[in-house]
């Protein structure tokens, strides 16, 4: 009986592990598709800390809502 429930919680673990990592790459391609400059360019090469620290609070808020939703 304990190994079903555990098995049923370890499927479902990485289950929604995996939706959620599949949901924050779709939120990343949207975007990188809506901004009118390359990304990974302004963070890398140009140094734009202010754009590192959004598209960083953009995945952190993006990983409460998934969490919240997957909790509930």
């Amino acid at each position: 009986m304990f190994d079903q429930i555990i098995l049923a919680e370890l499927i479902s673990t990485f289950f929604y592990s995996v939706i959620g990592m599949v949901l924050m790459y779709a939120a990343y391609k949207i975007i990188e598709l809506l901004s009118p400059f390359p990304i990974v360019k302004e963070i890398e090469e140009d140094q734009n800390t202010a754009l590192a620290i959004l598209i960083g609070s953009v995945f952190v808020a993006m990983s409460i809502i998934i969490a919240a939703v997957i909790l509930s």
